[in-house]
């Protein structure tokens, strides 16, 4: 996971109806995170093109950097089921909220379209953050769809 940097989009309120179910399914995920390491639990929740919510956490691995993140996970769950697009993302995890890793971009890049929402929220619950995928990945190595 990499530090949020600075900040592109700002979403003003936790009450959307689809940011509460990603966030209660994300902080769920985060408590199944195996972090022993370093301690740093990561949660993601998605959603996909027929609404479905698939979640993860971040597993790691005593032979760094062979872990993998929360987001990775869902994304995988999403494909497993069936799914083909991710049309809404969220991580839950760090003090001050945290952004996708370079990785991560790139598999929502694949498994979205570019206005894909990623929304980041602290662990205490607070600190909303949002971005499409093309602002946090421009100019992504996809196939055209």
């Amino acid at each position: 996971m990499a530090g949020l940097g600075q900040r592109i989009s700002r979403v003003s309120t936790l009450t959307d109806p689809l940011i509460i179910r990603l966030k209660q399914a994300a902080e769920a995920a985060r408590e199944n995170a195996h972090a022993p390491y370093s301690n740093f639990r990561v949660g993601a929740a998605l959603q996909d093109e027929q609404g479905r919510i698939f979640t993860g956490c971040n597993v790691e691995n005593a032979s760094y950097p062979l872990g993998t993140c929360a987001e990775a996970i869902a994304l995988g769950a999403m494909v497993v089921a069936g799914g083909k697009v991710c049309t809404a993302i969220l991580v839950i995890g760090g003090e001050g909220g945290l952004s996708p890793c370079g990785g991560c971009r790139q598999n929502i890049a694949e498994l979205s379209r570019p206005d894909c929402m990623i929304y980041s929220v602290a662990t205490d619950g607070t600190d909303l953050q949002s971005w499409r995928i093309e602002e946090l990945l421009p100019a992504a190595f996809v196939l055209k769809r």
